[in-house]
C-alpha cells in the first residue's frame, strides 16, 4: 500500500556530515506526518525530527542545531540533513510515514532502514 526507499546512510568521520532520503510511494488519500527515527545497538528506538504536512517542525532535543529536516510534497519524499555527526549519532535510522488510505483508515509505513555509522 505504501512503500518507502531510503538511501543517504554510510560511513562517516566525527564532525562529517551525510543527507538521508525517503521517498514514498503508492495509492492514499492523503499523507500527513513523515520522520525519522533511530535505534542505536542496545537502546530503544528514538525520534529524530518529524515534519506534517504544513511544515510543522519537531526535533530531539540532542539533535536540534545538527540536524534539519525538510519535506518536498511534490515528490513525496523526506530528507535528513546531519551535520556536526558524533560517534553517539551511530545507528539505524528509519523513516515513517502517516498516511490516510481511505477517510477513516489511517496508516504507518515504516522504511527498512539504513545504517549510519560515525567512526574514525
Amino acid at each position: 500500500q505504501v512503500q518507502l526507499v531510503e538511501s543517504g546512510g554510510g560511513l562517516v568521520q566525527p564532525g562529517g556530515s551525510l543527507r538521508l532520503s525517503c521517498a514514498a510511494s503508492g495509492s492514499w488519500l492523503s499523507i500527513g506526518l513523515m520522520g525519522w527515527y533511530r535505534q542505536a545497538p542496545g537502546k530503544e528506538r528514538e525520534l529524530v525530527a518529524n515534519i506534517g504536512s504544513d511544515g510543522t517542525i519537531s526535533y530531539a532535543d540532542s539533535m536540534k542545531g545538527r540536524f534539519t529536516i525538510s519535506r518536498d510534497n511534490a515528490k513525496n519524499t523526506i530528507y535528513l540533513e546531519m551535520n556536526s555527526l558524533k560517534p553517539e549519532d551511530t545507528a539505524v535510522y528509519s523513516c515513517n510515514v502517516n498516511v490516510l488510505l481511505t477517510r477513516l483508515r489511517p496508516f504507518a509505513s515504516w522504511g527498512q532502514g539504513t545504517q549510519v555509522t560515525v567512526s574514525s
